[in-house]
């Protein structure tokens, strides 16, 4: 739940929240993606929208999993009919009778879109639920493919039930606004799959329409990126100034793009609320929102350690690419010139935002043991068991040791 507020606190009182300014309503309706991708279309991969209706959704948000039956073509084989007895077979309930149109749309859309497609509602994707599909990715070939991701996704629930946690009503889509949340016109996006290479994903932080910092969307460590560092961020840096600095309504928001070889092209993959929501990735909140900007940027050495980077980015608004030593020697001088008090507005160093990657060294690189999302992958039921405390696996662990002990007890008596 994004904390919209920050309390003030003194000099040597912690900070209790971070310091997002108010989330409206309408920055969360402008993330959807009903709503930017046909501003971007060009910009994005080939995709379909298809509107949801009330049937559907209550069949989302329904309890358990129940899929529509498949169909499968007759066959002529006498040997099969031999065993075969329709009488012993119990009808399932077909659910999407509800919305038969609906299923109808996305049969079609599969197969307009290569017979291969990967499913999202209006903000997020039901990664959390690739365990349940047979290709442990989002790649779909049938309606029930989709379907059983959808009902399997605890972010999917989150986009159903909480949209707007969190957020205060504003003007933006009625003079008099109300306490109440505005109207959800969900839609079923189904996007032509694509075998993305990860290390090639990228997530980029704008605020106040300035592209602060730049980093990996997956967590571990491509060697290959490091050269290529300067290269990518031009790309990312034009793309931003030249398509989405002055047509995305807020000044504010976090994107994700993907620069596929030989990366002369960027694609907008999609549009994410500034906000505690959205993944921070290789930064911190708290690192953002203090951060200053930048007439150029630090980036860490391969020797440097994370924490070393922190303290830097704590301390320093004007970053250098160490990586040039001749940029780093300019920026030295040009601190100089400040402390001086000098004021030539000749000499300034290009707008770099940082761009962070994850190093061999890194804990990121080496996680193997904890997949992404791992933590949706089992029922809240058991993840809540084996907590401690009332309730908790530790207890009733020694509960059952307590029973083992009485009844050992009783047979020795007996």
């Amino acid at each position: 739940m994004p904390l919209i507020e920050s309390d003030v606190a003194g000099p040597s009182e912690p900070l209790r929240r971070l310091p997002f300014p108010p989330v409206p309503y309408s920055h969360i309706l402008h993330c959807s993606y009903d709503y930017w991708q046909p501003r971007y279309r060009t910009l994005a991969p080939k995709s379909r929208a298809i509107p949801l209706t009330a049937p559907f959704i209550s069949y989302l948000r329904a309890n358990g999993i129940v899929l529509p039956p498949e169909t499968t073509p007759p066959t002529n084989d006498d040997n099969l009919d031999e065993f075969s007895d329709d009488s012993d077979i119990e009808e399932q309930p077909d659910p999407s009778n509800e919305w038969a149109e609906i299923h109808s749309q996305i049969k079609s859309t599969i197969s307009e879109l290569g017979g291969k497609v990967t499913p999202k509602l209006n903000w997020s994707a039901p990664k959390d639920a690739t365990w349940m599909s047979a290709t442990n990715d989002l790649q779909c070939r049938t309606p029930n493919d989709i379907y059983l991701l959808l009902k399997s996704s605890d972010f999917i629930t989150h986009d159903l039930e909480h949209p707007f946690d969190g957020c205060v009503p504003d003007t933006s889509y009625s003079p008099t606004p109300t306490p109440n949340p505005p109207e959800v016109k969900y839609h079923l996006v189904l996007r032509k799959y694509v075998n993305f290479n990860p290390s090639l994903e990228f997530r980029c932080f704008v605020r106040n329409r300035v592209l602060l910092c730049i980093c990996q969307r997956d967590l571990n460590h491509f060697d290959f990126l490091f050269p290529m560092r300067d290269s990518l961020r031009s790309r990312i840096q034009a793309f931003f100034d030249e398509k989405l600095k002055d047509t995305f309504p807020d000044p504010s928001f976090v994107f994700d793009v993907y620069i596929p070889p030989p990366h002369q092209r960027v694609w907008l993959v999609d549009i994410n609320p500034w906000a505690i929501r959205t993944d921070p990735l290789l930064f911190s909140w708290l690192e953002i929102l203090g951060m200053k900007d930048p007439v150029g940027v630090q980036e860490e050495d391969e020797s440097s350690g994370a924490e070393e980077q922190f303290v830097r980015l704590s301390l320093r608004g004007n970053h250098v690419d160490a990586t040039h030593p001749d940029q780093a020697e300019e920026s030295e001088s040009e601190e100089n010139e400040i402390d001086d008090g000098s004021d030539d507005d000749d000499d300034h160093s290009p707008f770099l935002p940082e761009f962070r990657l994850v190093k061999h060294d890194d804990p990121e690189a080496y996680a193997f043991t904890t997949p992404q999302y791992s933590a949706h992958k089992l029922p809240k039921e058991v993840v809540e068991a084996s907590m401690t405390g009332p309730g908790g696996m530790s207890e009733f662990l020694g509960q059952w040791q307590d029973i083992l002990a009485r009844q050992a007890q009783e047979s020795d008596s007996e």
